[in-house]
């Protein structure tokens, strides 16, 4: 299947390095991140995993679940998790799920149909599609998917940002400018009109064109 903003997130069962996981029943009624990797034991996804251990507190403010996923089986993972460790100085504290069988991956539309049924033999070239974080909401769909190259480390401080982003228009009738970061003014969405806004942001707003008006963040 092919996944869009607002499809809905796949369901799953899988191993994982923390046990068996129904994946909508883990996420439970908050918000939840999924990364993928082409292969255990690659050097940019240590690097990412590492990082990514370290912004867990930070994530888990913000009501949000981080899951690893990697086409290697979950024994694998967990030797590779010493190896994080010991190189990034964090330990991986989120579950990892083991795909094996390619399931997780073609049922996320990472790899095709016709990838096989197994990860033996497969290299990361063959899995570097296998890169892609998907943001996935309270309501069990999609929110984000953002697709990176092997060679480039993905940036979470930026999905940081943009979680940061999405919570706040999920509460807030708002959008975020280009760069937007916490605590920069927002703007009103077009579906607020101008005598809602009014009533909703008595301290005003600013309007720089009849489509675009800027307010202090909400609280």
């Amino acid at each position: 299947m092919s996944l869009r903003i607002n499809s809905e997130a796949p369901d799953f069962t899988a191993e994982t390095t923390q046990g068996t996981i129904n994946f909508h029943e883990w996420i439970g009624d908050g918000w939840a991140i999924l990364f993928s990797h082409p292969k255990d034991f690659t050097p940019v996804c240590t690097t990412e995993l590492g990082y990514m251990a370290r912004l867990a507190p930070e994530f888990a403010k913000r009501n949000t679940k981080i899951i690893g996923l990697s086409v290697d089986p979950v024994t694998n993972h967990g030797k590779w998790a010493a190896d994080i460790e010991e190189t990034q100085g964090s330990a991986v504290t989120y579950p990892m799920i083991g795909d094996p069988e390619l399931k997780v991956a073609k049922l996320y539309d990472m790899l095709p149909e016709d990838a096989g049924t197994t990860s033996e033999g497969r290299t990361a070239a063959n899995n570097a599609t296998v890169r892609t974080v998907f943001v996935i909401g309270p309501d069990k769909k999609v929110k984000l998917m953002l697709v990176y190259p092997m060679t480039t480390g993905r940036n979470f401080d930026e999905v940081l940002r943009v979680l940061d982003s999405m919570q706040l228009t999920a509460k807030h009738q708002v959008a975020t400018p280009v760069n937007w970061k916490p605590g920069d003014d927002v703007i009103i969405v077009p579906a607020v009109s101008d005598e809602d806004a009014k009533k909703k942001y008595p301290e005003g707003f600013k309007t720089i064109k009849p489509y675009l008006r800027t307010v202090a963040q909400p609280k």
